[in-house]
This record gives C-alpha cells, sequence and structure tokens, in this order.
C-alpha cells in the first residue's frame, strides 16, 4: 500500500480517530495532550469519541480540535474542513429543531409587527409634517405674494395718475401764456390764476402716493431637536501569557469578538458596556483591564480553567 492510500485510507476515518491514531503513533497519553492546552482529559476523550455535543461550543471545539492536530503533526486546516463535514448533520438537526419551536415563531411573529409598526409611525409622521406644511406655511407664502403683487399693482396705478396730473399741467401752463388764445384778456387772467392756485406737480404726487405698510410675517418656530444620547462603551485590554479561547460580547448580546489568541498577544475591544466575557483558559491570561483600570482575574468563578463574567461600568 503506498502512501497516498495510506493518507486516503485516515482522511476517510473520523477526526477523533484521526487525532487519536496519531497521538498513539506519536507514544503520547490523553493527559499529555490535555495538560498541554490546560484542558480536562474528558474534554480530548469526548473530541476523540466524537461525542462534540460535550463542547461548550462549536467555536471551542474546532479551537480544541486544530491545537490538537497541531501537536500530533497533522494539518489543522485539513482537520477542521473534515470536522466541518462531520458536523454539518448536527447544525441542520439544530436548525430544524430551532424552527419547530413555538418560540422562535412566536419572536418571529412580534419583529415581522414591530418591523409594520416602525413602517405605519413613519408614514404617520410624513403624513402630519404635510399637513401641518399645507396648512400653516404654504397660506403664508401665498398671502405675502399676493400683498407684494397688490403692492405692485397700486404703484402702477399711482405712477399713471401722477404722469396724467403732470400732463394737464402743462397744457394749463401753455394755454396760459401762449398768444394764440382768442378769448378775452380777463380769461387768461383766470385761467393764469387758476395755475398759480393749483399745487406744484411734484406735491400732487407726492399727495396722491399713500405710504404701503410693510408686514414681516413671523418666522415659523422650530421645534428643539433633541440630541440622542450615545451609549456608554466599555474599552476591554487583555494580554495572554498562552494559547487560549476569547470571547466578548456587549450590552445588547452581539458578538464583538471570538477568537483563539496565543502566548504574548493582546486583546482590545471596545462595545457598549456591560461586557460579557468568556476565557477559555484562565491561567494564561496576564493581566486585564478594563476602561483602564486592572480587573483581578481571581475574582470571578472558573470551572475546568473556563471563567464567564460580566464588566460594567
Amino acid at each position: 500500500m503506498t502512501s497516498d492510500d495510506t493518507q486516503q485510507t485516515v482522511a476517510n476515518k473520523p477526526v477523533g480517530q484521526q487525532l487519536k491514531q496519531a497521538r498513539e503513533k506519536l507514544g503520547l497519553s490523553v493527559s499529555q495532550i490535555a495538560d498541554a492546552q490546560h484542558l480536562r482529559n474528558g474534554i480530548i476523550q469526548s473530541i476523540e469519541n466524537g461525542e462534540y455535543d460535550q463542547i461548550d461550543s462549536e467555536l471551542f471545539l474546532k479551537g480544541y480540535a486544530r491545537a490538537y492536530a497541531k501537536q500530533v503533526g497533522l494539518d489543522g486546516d485539513a482537520i477542521i474542513a473534515e470536522l466541518n463535514l462531520e458536523l454539518e448533520p448536527a447544525r441542520l438537526q439544530k436548525e430544524r429543531e430551532l424552527e419547530a419551536n413555538p418560540l422562535v415563531d412566536l419572536e418571529r411573529r412580534r419583529r415581522k409587527k414591530r418591523r409594520i409598526a416602525k413602517l405605519f409611525l413613519l408614514v404617520a409622521v410624513a403624513v402630519i409634517v404635510g399637513a401641518l406644511v399645507v396648512m400653516f406655511v404654504l397660506p403664508k407664502l401665498g398671502n405675502g405674494e399676493a400683498v407684494a403683487d397688490r403692492s405692485a399693482a397700486v404703484e402702477s396705478e399711482q405712477q399713471v395718475d401722477a404722469n396724467e396730473s403732470v400732463d394737464e399741467s402743462g397744457m394749463q401752463i401753455a394755454t396760459g401764456d401762449g398768444g394764440f388764445n382768442n378769448e378775452p384778456d380777463n380769461v387768461g387772467a383766470v385761467s393764469s390764476d387758476e395755475h398759480a392756485a393749483s399745487a406744484p406737480p411734484e406735491e400732487l404726487v407726492d399727495d396722491q402716493i399713500p405710504v404701503v405698510a410693510q408686514t414681516t410675517e413671523p418666522a415659523l418656530a422650530q421645534p428643539p431637536v433633541s440630541e440622542a444620547l450615545s451609549p456608554v462603551a466599555g474599552k476591554l485590554e487583555i494580554v495572554f501569557t498562552g494559547d487560549c479561547w476569547v470571547q466578548v460580547r456587549d450590552a445588547s448580546g452581539n458578538r464583538l469578538t471570538s477568537t483563539m489568541k496565543r502566548a504574548g498577544e493582546r486583546l482590545e475591544v471596545s462595545g457598549k458596556a456591560p461586557l460579557n466575557v468568556v476565557i477559555g483558559a484562565v491561567n494564561t491570561v496576564k493581566t486585564i483591564r478594563f476602561q483602564g483600570e486592572t480587573v483581578d482575574i481571581s475574582d470571578f468563578p472558573a470551572v475546568n480553567n473556563r471563567s464567564e463574567f460580566t464588566l460594567t461600568i
């Protein structure tokens, strides 16, 4: 049998069996593998036996399997790829159970109702704003334009009347002073007296032009804009001395990070407080600082070298 056939035969076996055979080939015990990862022997045995449901989460399972493969000289990426294939049926079964759960269906309906309510609220606000604009803003704009048009028309009429008055006065002057008038002299004298008694054209124009009062429309009061208060963000810093899986979620349950850190690496993450932190290997944590202050991890309970706690401001 060639080496390729041997690799194909091993690849067809479950991931747990591949890891177990590689461990036995190197003469390593379960305890040695578990101690290297700071885990219980039962976790390593569960991986070798394919009892993946004994592990807290799929994320931690993949981290343990990758570290196990590295210890026994196997390709970690290939092991994870095969592990994904083995976990697929369990994922599908979990999804079916979730869909069949009446609570999930109820929550889905609630989310749908909330979306419809938000949409209805937005439409109602838009309708109200449009109605206010039509009722208050547009009439005032229309009244302002009408007043301006009427003022322009009055000024135009007054200008025409003034021009006509000037023309009539000019004709009276020409009739009174000209030598072609066939009327008696006393008539010319009377005309001259009437012309002298009449007001100057400029004064007549000024008297006939009324003063149009300019009115200023009151400005629409702008509603105060409330500033949205931004949520308080918490900053978390962790320094590691060994391989460790860590997961952090914010106050809304959103996962901020879920990764594996190596010795000497630092984790920095910020999110809406309080922050929920899960440490897979407590003894690999060198320091924890939250909001710039040192946190003593020994204050939190740890089970099988794993600790879960909440940091709040």
